[in-house]
């Protein structure tokens, strides 16, 4: 069964922001305007969820829709530790970032803060993966990478994001595609997680592991200098960043997976602060500004806000636990 991008459904501690004062939380008839808003990024710099925190706040700051954007890092087992410190945040005029990625790595750490105890914001966008290999690889192949992990197992090192993440996910439906079941894939699959994209970047450049698994705008420079060889793109078609690389559907892999990246507030906030947060955000993917980012970075409009939103997301969970189980990841 082919499987379509789950980003569509259809598929340590609390952190006070230096600088921030800590507004008490709107009545629910209230008109709120928001002046001041924080940024959480649940990774190390470099990273998809960095890049896209950094656009979302410029952007913000740049139009005029906030005189302030700040952005925080709390890295961390797939931003559950981010997950954590936004479970006792007290201004609600926090958004932190999450997505696919942290959808899994809920289930995946067996965290006890869970996704849907926060308050859905917006989906921002989706992304297709790559599958790249460092410039002097003998794989010249996705059929090739795939045949070793089969063959060899453990002696062959993929490197992405965090653990039960879209990367390990997409790993594991490659590997469901060529044959193993679950207990064979939990077997064979030597998968080294990072909290960003940097960290993996440095081990494919250092040669270091076999290959790797991100983003497409996390190793586009890369590929285009030549250090890194993209392999396949997740997409069901060919990436406009990278139009020469064939998708793992080309390849002969019944896999296309997406991964989508939103934005969620601290729980318990009133539904007038909720309202303000949909608004601001709403407004902001109505710029120029914000279309101009996800043309530079390759990024797809995946634009879905408020009770939408939260619809989504509930689905989502559903079918990313499920896929978790049946490739052997939980």
């Amino acid at each position: 069964m082919r499987i379509r991008a789950l980003a569509a459904v259809a598929v340590v501690g609390a952190l006070a922001l230096a600088g921030c004062s800590t507004p008490a939380p709107s009545e629910p008839d209230e008109t709120v305007t928001i002046t001041d808003l924080n940024v959480i990024v649940p990774a190390d710099p470099g990273g998809g969820w960095d890049q896209t925190g950094r656009a979302l706040a410029d952007t913000l700051t740049g139009e005029g829709l906030v005189d302030s954007a700040g952005v925080t890092n709390i890295p961390g087992a797939g931003g559950t530790v981010g997950l954590a410190s936004l479970a006792t945040e007290t201004d609600p005029y926090t958004l932190m970032m999450m997505g696919l990625v942290m959808v899994g790595a809920v289930e995946t750490n067996a965290s006890a803060n869970r996704i849907e105890d926060n308050t859905p914001i917006a989906r921002l966008t989706e992304e297709a993966l790559v599958v790249v290999v460092p410039a002097a690889s003998p794989y010249e192949t996705l059929e090739d990478l795939v045949d070793d992990i089969v063959e060899n197992g453990q002696d062959v090192t993929i490197t992405g994001g965090s653990a039960g993440g879209a990367d390990h996910i997409l790993v594991g439906l490659l590997l469901g595609e060529a044959g193993l079941s679950p207990a064979e894939i939990t077997e064979k699959l030597n998968y080294i997680p990072n909290s960003g994209g940097g960290e993996a970047v440095t081990l494919l450049l250092g040669n270091n592991v076999s290959a790797g698994v991100s983003g497409v705008g996390e190793f586009v420079e890369h590929i285009e200098a030549g250090t890194m060889r993209a392999l396949a793109v997740s997409s069901e078609a060919p990436v406009d960043l990278l139009p020469d690389v064939p998708t793992i559907i080309d390849e002969g892999y019944d896999v296309a997976l997406t991964n989508w990246r939103g934005v969620i507030a601290p729980p318990g906030i009133s539904e007038a602060d909720r309202a303000a947060l949909i608004d601001l955000v709403t407004e902001m993917h109505a710029t120029g500004a914000w279309a101009s980012v996800l043309e530079e970075k390759g990024w797809a409009d995946a634009f879905l806000a408020g009770d939408e939103f939260d619809t989504f997301l509930e689905g989502d969970i559903t079918a990313v636990v499920q896929t978790l189980k049946d490739i052997g990841l939980i």
